[in-house]
């Protein structure tokens, strides 16, 4: 088995053993090998190119009513402009491509097949200039262009149909043993492909920006925001006592961010361009006036407190737990990882008590320590109940028309002793929005300032309605962190 993925390991070899497969595949009408659009390579592919439009056209709305798409129209077409300058001088200029960017705070951009291209506002908050917001639709252009989700999609169908041809070929094959290896090798492969195709991207990314006239070092400065980034979430997470989750092991599916900054500072020489565009002032003026972090319509997460204006209402969480804003729901994990919190509300719809409403909507009929209680003049019932043989707590508060449902849960059952008091006083702590909170429960906007003589990080952040480590996160966003100062006469983003 270590011979077989070592031998997986290569480029070559994957793309030899699945075309390989392929040949099967063809039997059956399923797979085959096509010509890569921008190395000239065979590639193994299960899609032919009207299912990989297919796939961008299904899942498009998909990816829409999952984030959102953000409402400012003159953003919008700015950077549909901006992309499409990119796909102009890209290898497969016959796409009609789609550049969309989304309502989340959450710092990231895809790709589906297709052409169609996400930016989130999380990005494009930390970005400086329009090279970088080229740099980063230029990267994910690449991932269409070199066809890196049809050929990841297609290696995951084979290892799957590989098993399975396998099994009827050879009896020995037919078990769990044998499936487990096959979901190694498979994820193997792709882990592999992943790797590839993200240092592929930067390149060819980097590359579509010196032929559209921007200065392709901004491929470097866009993996340094994310590299920076990386570096306070981890002391984030250190000052919180929470595990940062980072890329690790040998087949982490993407590479780590030192490795993709050596890759394209080593590639940066190629695309050298004279007097490549930056375009700062010109970005600057485009995101004043954006969204930064939370929106009012997803609420707003403040240290462990969360508000919603219209909606509202405000709830308190325990401190130090981490607050993940789902759409559709609120979850706040403890610093340990062991115990989570789930938020949710419901419309009401019959006049049923609190009570009821567990036992009827919920359909949770067996509930220990039951209790009906009034909190800040809202009603409510909570109790303990079992889920999958393991401990709960449940509560309901009522809210205007709306029932508002928790769960509290720890890894194992006789650590919910100690938790419980924190599910409890977090259930209880819902309440409407107090008139020193409304302006908590108030948006955050990016502004675009000039640096005075007397201004300083120091003094900002003071001033700042940021909650969490302000003078580090105005450092970033200005791309001064860790330590960076500002300088007068500077255009720079400011947070109001």
């Amino acid at each position: 088995m270590i011979d077989v993925l070592v031998k997986a390991s290569t480029s070559h070899d994957r793309i030899r053993s699945l075309c390989l497969i392929a040949g099967a595949l063809l039997f059956l009408g399923l797979g085959g090998c096509a010509t890569n659009p921008v190395t000239g390579d065979q590639n193994f592919v299960m899609f032919g190119e009207d299912s990989e439009l297919q796939m961008g056209r299904e899942n498009h709305p998909k990816i829409i009513a999952e984030y959102g798409r953000y409402d400012d129209e003159q953003l919008q077409r700015y950077v549909q402009g901006v992309g499409e300058k990119l796909a102009a001088v890209s290898h497969r200029t016959d796409l009609v491509y789609r550049f969309t960017v989304l309502d989340s705070p959450v710092i990231n951009a895809f790709a589906l097949p297709g052409g169609y291209i996400y930016i989130t506002r999380g990005l494009m908050a930390y970005l400086n200039s329009e090279a970088e917001l080229a740099a980063v639709l230029g990267h994910e252009i690449g991932h269409v262009t070199a066809r890196h989700g049809v050929r990841q999609q297609s290696a995951a169908q084979a290892a799957n149909i590989g098993y399975t041809l396998g099994s009827l070929l050879i009896p020995e094959l037919r078990n769990a043993g044998s499936q487990n290896i096959f979901n190694m090798l498979g994820g193997a492969l792709l882990s592999g492909y992943g790797r590839e195709h993200e240092l592929e991207s930067d390149r060819l990314g980097a590359e579509y920006l010196a032929r559209a006239g921007y200065d392709p070092s901004a491929m470097i400065d866009v993996i340094s925001v994310l590299k920076n980034q990386e570096i306070f979430a981890a002391a984030e997470a250190k000052k919180q006592g929470r595990d940062y989750q980072g890329y690790h092991g040998l087949f982490a599916s993407h590479p780590d961010n030192d490795t993709r900054l050596q890759e394209v500072v080593a590639a940066a020489g190629k695309n050298k361009v004279a007097d490549g565009r930056i375009e700062k002032a010109a970005y600057l003026e485009h995101i004043a006036g954006m969204t930064f972090g939370d929106s009012e319509d997803q609420g707003i997460r403040s240290e462990n407190h969360f508000y919603h204006l219209s909606m509202n209402f405000a709830v308190d969480f325990p401190e130090k737990w981490h607050i993940n804003n789902n759409p559709d729901s609120l979850q706040a994990i403890a610093p340990d990882g062991k115990a989570v919190i789930e938020m949710g509300a419901a419309d009401l719809n019959r006049q049923l008590s609190p009570e009821q409403f567990v036992k009827q909507r919920l359909k949770i009929t067996t509930i220990r320590s039951g209790q009906a209680f009034e909190s800040h003049g809202l009603s409510g019932y909570t109790g303990i109940a079992l889920s999958q043989n393991k401990t709960i707590r449940v509560g309901v508060v009522y809210l205007n028309d709306k029932a508002f449902i928790f769960f509290g849960g720890t890894e194992s059952s006789n650590m919910f002793s100690s938790y419980d008091p924190a599910f409890l006083t977090t259930i209880k702590s819902l309440h409407r929005l107090r008139d020193d909170e409304v302006k908590l429960a108030q948006e955050l906007k990016i502004q675009i300032v000039k640096v005075g003589k007397s201004d300083n990080y120091a003094a900002w952040a003071k001033q700042s309605r940021i909650s969490n480590s302000p003078i580090e996160q105005l450092r970033l966003l200005n791309g001064d962190y860790p330590d960076g100062e500002l300088q007068p006469g500077q255009l720079v983003k400011q947070v109001r």
